[in-house]
C-alpha cells in the first residue's frame, strides 16, 4: 500500500522565472518529499525593456478565498507557508481560512518587497501581517527589513538590533521568530537569528558572494514548511531549511541579467556526490 505523503500548502505569489513564490515554493516541497498544493495569491513579473521594472497583479480575494475552498476540501494538510500577498482582503480571506479550518505549523514570510526593489508593495499590508497572520503563525521568517516594519523598529544594522526585533514580533503572537540577516551584516558570515521566547540560536555560514540569492528567502521558508510537515521541531526544521538553502544558493546560476536565481535541487545533488 502506498503511503500518504505529508500535504504542504504554499499561499504566494507567481514568479515566471521560477526562483522564488510558488515556483520556489513547489520545487522545495517535491525535494523534501512531501506533497505540494498552491493557491495564487499575486502574480509578479519584470519588464526588461523597461530597466527590468517590477509589476504586481493581484488576484481577486474572492478567487484566492475560492482556491482556499479547494485546497482544503482534500486531506488534512500538514504544514502551509505564506508569502507575497498583495493587500488587505487577501491577508484577511487567509486569516479567516486558517481560523475556520484550524490549519497549524503556519510559516509566515512576510514578503513586503520585491526583490531587487525597495519600495515596499502596500505600507498598509505589514500592519495586517503583523496584526492577523503573525499571532498564527508556528514560525515567521522576516528579513532584517520586513523584521523593522513588523517590531516598529525601523532599520536594523547588528545582530543585537535583530534579538530586540525578534522579541518584539514573538510578543505579537508568532510561537518562533527567525530574523534573517544574511548578507546585510558586516563580517565575512552570513548570520540568521532564531528566537523561541527565551534563548537565541546563532545560524551562520560563510557569506557566498556570488549573487544567484533570487528565492533564497520564499525557498527557506518552504523549507522550514516541510520540515514541520514531517514532524521536525521547530528549531531542527530551521537548521536544516539552512543547510537547505545554502546549498541552493551555491548552485544558483544567472537566469537574467537582473537575478541570480538559486537552484533548488542543490542540496539533494551536493550528498549524491558525497559533499
Amino acid at each position: 500500500m502506498v503511503t500518504q505523503p505529508k500535504i504542504t500548502l504554499t499561499i504566494a505569489g507567481n514568479d515566471a522565472s521560477g526562483g522564488a513564490g510558488i515556483g520556489a515554493d513547489l520545487k522545495t516541497f517535491a525535494e523534501f518529499g512531501t506533497y505540494g498544493i498552491a493557491a495564487l495569491t499575486v502574480i509578479a513579473t519584470m519588464d526588461p525593456n523597461n530597466n527590468w521594472s517590477h509589476g504586481v497583479t493581484p488576484i481577486d480575494a474572492q478567487i484566492v478565498k475560492d482556491q482556499l475552498v479547494t485546497a482544503t476540501a482534500g486531506p488534512k494538510i500538514d504544514a502551509l507557508k505564506t508569502g507575497m500577498l498583495p493587500n488587505v482582503p487577501v491577508i484577511e480571506v487567509i486569516a479567516e481560512t486558517i481560523k475556520e479550518k484550524n490549519l497549524t505549523n503556519l510559516v509566515v514570510d512576510p514578503v513586503m518587497v520585491c526583490k531587487g526593489e525597495t519600495e515596499v508593495l502596500n505600507p498598509e499590508n505589514a500592519e495586517a501581517l503583523r496584526d492577523l497572520l503573525v499571532p498564527l503563525a508556528t514560525i515567521t521568517t522576516p528579513n532584517l527589513f520586513e523584521a523593522g516594519q513588523l517590531s516598529g523598529l525601523g532599520t536594523l544594522k547588528t545582530l543585537d538590533d535583530m534579538k530586540e526585533a525578534a522579541k518584539l514580533i514573538q510578543q505579537k503572537g508568532a510561537k518562533y521568530v527567525v530574523v534573517k540577516g544574511g548578507k546585510a551584516l558586516e563580517g565575512d558570515k552570513a548570520i540568521d537569528l532564531f528566537y523561541n521566547g527565551s534563548d537565541f540560536t546563532i545560524l551562520e555560514v560563510d557569506k557566498i558572494e556570488s549573487a544567484t540569492n533570487h528565492g533564497a528567502g520564499c525557498t527557506f521558508a518552504a523549507a522550514i514548511t516541510s520540515g514541520l510537515a514531517q514532524g521536525l521541531e521547530p528549531k531542527e526544521a530551521v537548521l536544516k531549511a539552512k543547510n537547505f538553502v545554502t546549498a541552493a544558493i551555491k548552485s544558483g546560476f544567472e537566469y537574467n541579467q537582473f537575478v541570480g536565481s538559486i537552484f533548488h535541487s542543490g542540496y539533494r545533488l551536493e550528498q549524491n556526490k558525497g559533499i
